[in-house]
């Protein structure tokens, strides 16, 4: 007998198209259906049984099924091959130089009326680069004192109340120096509470670097009667000959300060403190 149809009816016909499996996460609340069973709920969590990714499906009437994560699935009538959820990664919070958590970006804040004063530009530079984002965050500012023998005098054209308070940070601050004399001198002048001395044991802040930044063991000892930066310079071979010399130096030293861990932590409980005194 003649087929005039052949033997394949579909001999010819252009191909069906096939649709394709888009990855789609699993995520808590999409609604699909499992081809196989024809069950339709929505996603309430994936879990992971015997090394394989399970998906629970929730149905209208609150029935739960699992189900093997991977192709199999429709959504809107399309297949589509479910894959784990996206699990967020919360962001780190930004950390300061200080080490604290850097607040959100916002409008400048007006300063206050409290002050921080430091005795010369090497603390307020090392206090910028290290607790700059902070104190700008808390609105007090750091001044030059320009030497603690000036210190009576400033808190004198001041002002200093509880209200409107002074933290000071001295170099060499230690029991019977004169730093203590002044500065003990300077606090009986002004109303209680309304100034804070802290001083650190260095002779410099330069000693406050962490001198395994410089690649020392130690700071060089400085004999009495020479000046110390210079004859620091001198033991480290660098130039010391100029004032110059010693800026450039300091930029050098400071260039080598990362963070709060770059510090003695002296002086970080110091600078916290005074912080903590004209923010309270």
């Amino acid at each position: 007998m003649n087929d005039r149809y052949g033997a394949d009816v579909l001999a010819g016909a252009a191909p069906a198209r096939r649709s394709v499996a888009a990855p789609t996460p699993a995520e808590i609340g999409l609604v699909v259906e499992d081809v196989q069973t024809g069950w339709v709920g929505a996603v309430v969590r994936v879990e992971k049984s015997g090394g394989i990714h399970l998906v629970v499906l929730v149905d209208r009437r609150g029935r739960a099924r699992s189900f093997p994560l991977g192709s199999g699935f429709w959504i809107d009538g399309k297949p589509v091959t479910l894959t784990p959820p996206v699990t967020a990664t919360a962001a780190k919070p930004r950390r300061t130089a200080s080490g604290s958590v850097a607040a959100p970006e916002r409008r400048a804040r007006v300063a206050r009326a409290s002050r921080i004063w430091v005795e010369g530009k090497h603390d307020a530079e090392l206090v910028e680069k290290v607790w700059g984002d902070d104190l700008r965050d808390v609105g007090v500012v750091v001044e030059l004192l320009d030497g603690v023998d000036n210190l009576a005098d400033a808190l004198a054209r001041f002002g200093p109340t509880p209200e409107r308070r002074v933290g000071v940070l001295v170099d060499h601050l230690v029991p019977g120096s004169k730093e203590q004399w002044l500065a003990d001198a300077a606090l009986a002048t002004v109303p209680a509470g309304s100034v804070l001395v802290l001083g650190h044991p260095y002779i410099d802040v330069w000693q406050a670097v962490l001198p395994s930044r410089l690649g020392l063991a130690a700071w060089p000892v400085i004999e009495r009667g020479v000046e110390w930066k210079r004859g620091v310079l001198r033991a480290l071979g660098w130039p010391a000959n100029t004032q110059t010399d010693v800026a450039q130096a300091w930029r050098r030293i400071l260039g080598l300060v990362r963070d709060y861990r770059d510090l003695d932590p002296a002086l970080l409980a110091r600078v916290e403190e005074l912080i903590d005194f004209t923010t309270a």
